[in-house]
């Protein structure tokens, strides 16, 4: 739609005069000089070929156009304004990605948003899970992917699962993930017993073959931690991703070696318990990169601080 509308310094001149019946006080009002509003609004006077002011010997009266006209003006101005003031507030605000691990999302961060959303309320928090953001994984590129369309005042983070060696990005450590047996109670009451860890081997081992969320540790490096020879590491269902795994788990369907932040809080709750304090460790851990360009946006740095701070509960004794 084509608009036919006067200069808008002309719109401006006419409102503020007719509010204040005062070319004087307008001109105050927009710092300049009286003789620049009486020529704004004689120009609009021309563009409309209509009065809107009466001059009058000590006085400014608004004609019945001008009377008219006012209400209009005032509501288009105040709109033009607010426009200006969302479009600016959107650019302060934009959004807040975060890419992140599929198993690590559901199972650790999800759990802790609701203390973050309500501390940050107005921050618009955009979570996509991510296999690009594991290290050795065939989808892994750059240190922080770009799965999302950007405008230019987002922000995208990413907490990745690997070794930390992520050159031009800002890299704190979050914490690192050894892997522990677990089951469901209800595996451990129906048996068969789980007194030793040589009993291990009569039970249903459960699989994560797909990238997931670790890499390296297996059965095989449990039982050889255990000390117990002769199991068959490779028995047992087979998943496509540890979040499968993790369900069979919780379900009673057996045993899965797990990632021990990752399950800690199922630990706490019950739905899960440990049979035997054996962990097997290796050298990834979970770090938040941030590239260098927006790691001083507010909205990153609220985010990081929360996010360390979450973190810091996970390794006792380890400042992050």
């Amino acid at each position: 739609m084509v608009y036919r509308l006067p200069p808008l310094n002309a719109l401006r001149a006419f409102e503020a005069a007719a509010r204040h019946l005062s070319f004087k006080k307008a001109a105050l009002e927009l710092s300049v000089t009286p003789t620049a509003v009486s020529h704004q609004i004689k120009l609009l006077e021309e563009s409309l070929d209509l009065p809107l002011f009466e001059r009058l010997t000590r006085a400014l009266a608004l004609t019945p156009q001008g009377v008219a006209m006012l209400p209009k003006v005032r509501e288009g101005l105040e709109c033009f304004a607010a426009a200006v003031e969302s479009a600016h507030a959107h650019a302060d605000e934009g959004r807040l990605i975060v890419v992140v691990p599929p198993s690590f999302a559901t199972r650790w961060l999800v759990p802790r948003l609701r203390r973050f959303a309500v501390a940050q309320p107005s921050l618009s928090l955009h979570l996509i899970r991510s296999l690009s953001t594991i290290d050795g994984n065939p989808a892994a590129g750059a240190a922080v992917a770009e799965p999302a369309d950007l405008r230019q005042e987002d922000s995208l983070v990413a907490i990745r699962f690997g070794s930390g060696a992520y050159l031009g990005y800002q890299v704190d450590r979050m914490f690192g993930s050894d892997y522990i047996a677990v089951c469901s109670p209800s595996l451990l009451a129906a048996g068969p017993p789980l007194r030793v860890p040589a009993d291990m081997r009569h039970q249903v081992l459960l699989h994560d073959d797909g990238a997931g969320d670790r890499l390296g540790p297996g059965w095989d490096e449990w039982f050889r931690l255990a000390g117990v020879a002769g199991a068959d590491t490779r028995a047992g269902p087979h998943f496509g991703d540890a979040g499968m795994a993790y369900v069979a788990a919780l379900d009673g369907l057996g045993v899965a070696l797990a990632s021990r932040p990752l399950v800690a809080t199922a630990i706490a709750q019950g739905r899960l318990v440990v049979p035997f304090d054996i962990a097997v460790g290796q050298n990834h851990a979970y770090y938040l990169v941030i590239a260098e360009s927006i790691a001083e946006r507010p909205a990153v740095q609220v985010f990081r601080q929360w996010l360390l701070e979450e973190a810091r509960t996970e390794e006792p004794g380890r400042v992050s």
